[in-house]
């Protein structure tokens, strides 16, 4: 266990124990993608990066999560490309591995795990429904499914699907993308031909922007999204240059605004689905300390799941009666983690860290100890 309480009036240590050893994070790791996303990403989300020659349009993406993401259905690029006559699409500008260091292979046909890209499309996931019969968005993807028992939704290498006849519920399964498939999905949304080019002329791009860039990131921390975290350190990269690449956003983040944390981490994803990462509590403190202060104070705690009332806190942390608990959870097998805000009852806010790793009770016993420490906390400054 390690624990860190910080008062960022005062700029005193409240209490820690542990709060300089490494931890396994979980998603506690998207807050430090959110900090870089609040430092490199404008405040509309960059979609395509285009250049046009003559009736030619070339673009690339920016690793933009939300185009026909089946939340956010944001088709301003797909529109922006049908009054396009003739489109070549680069796609190698994306030079991360589809899947992050650590991540566990057999989770390939799991919502949470989808594959990252430089142009991703309807969330790189299949969602499947049933409505008399099964449907699928897109639709592109229905004659893929295979309705019958299967050990995994997916075929490890091929996209065809296994999909219950007695579907009940929305289900998304991530696909495999290639550049083929993204050409025939933009094809089948803009009504255009499309074609794969593997060069991009050396002439000014312009950049098409999309919807805002909290918006994504709200609900990256609300739902504790894996795919958009991967996604939101791609497009921050794309800032940086027209290379798409999770490693350089990393180190660029690492080397300039978080050069003075004390603990540099083992920072691997954006989501924190690897178990290579490692973080300490003094580091997560040391973030929320950056983002409290260089943050506006509503915007920032309007961008973390509220206790008792919202995202991945809706059913713990309740207020008494006002919440008073603003922070994002990680958990992954035998781990859990909570760190954020906390408003004491006498009216002041306190940055906190605190990370369980290695456990083997059940992760709500374990909550229900966090809960009184950090109630504890609530009442007693």
């Amino acid at each position: 266990m390690g624990l860190k309480v910080y008062d960022p009036a005062s700029k005193k240590t409240l209490f820690e124990k542990n709060s300089t050893k490494y931890f396994t994070p979980a998603s506690n790791t998207k807050i430090f993608t959110l900090y870089t996303t609040l430092k490199l990403l404008p405040e509309y989300s960059p979609l395509l990066k285009y250049a046009v020659k003559g009736n030619t349009t070339y673009i690339q993406g920016t690793g933009n999560p939300t185009i026909v993401h089946p939340y956010f259905k944001d088709d301003t690029a797909i529109e922006f490309l049908k009054k396009q006559k003739n489109i070549m699409l680069y796609l190698n500008n994306f030079t991360s591995d589809k899947f992050g260091g650590g991540w566990a292979w057999e989770d390939f046909d799991t919502y949470f795990s989808p594959e990252r890209g430089g142009l991703p499309l309807y969330g790189n996931v299949v969602t499947a429904y049933k409505k008399g019969e099964i449907e699928t968005y897109p639709s592109y993807f229905k004659d893929s499914v295979s309705r019958r028992p299967h050990s995994f939704k997916r075929d490890l290498v091929k996209n065809i699907f296994y999909i219950s006849p007695n579907l009940r519920d929305t289900l998304e399964v991530p696909f495999k993308t290639s550049s083929k498939l993204t050409k025939e999905l933009l094809e089948a949304e803009t009504s255009n031909k499309v074609t794969v080019t593997k060069s991009f002329p050396s002439i000014k791009k312009t950049i098409l922007y999309g919807i805002a860039t909290d918006s994504i990131a709200k609900r990256m921390m609300y739902t504790s999204d894996n795919f958009l975290a991967e996604q939101l350190l791609i497009m921050a990269s794309s800032t940086l240059s027209d290379t798409l690449n999770t490693n350089k956003t990393i180190n660029y983040i690492l080397k300039t605004d978080l050069a003075d944390l004390e603990e540099q981490p083992r920072w691997v994803d954006g989501s924190g689905l690897s178990r290579y990462n490692l973080f300490t509590p003094a580091s997560f403190v040391d973030v929320l300390d950056k983002m409290y202060t260089e943050v506006p104070r509503d915007r920032l705690l309007s961008l973390f799941p509220v206790g008792g009332i919202s995202g991945t806190l809706k059913n713990w942390y309740k207020g008494n009666p006002t919440p008073y608990i603003y922070a994002k959870s990680g958990s992954l097998g035998n781990n859990y983690s909570l760190s954020g805000y906390l408003i004491t009852k006498s009216g002041k806010t306190l940055i906190f860290s605190f990370m369980n790793n290695h456990f083997k009770t059940k992760t709500s016993d374990v909550k229900k100890e966090m809960e009184a420490v950090l109630e504890l906390i609530r009442d007693n400054y």
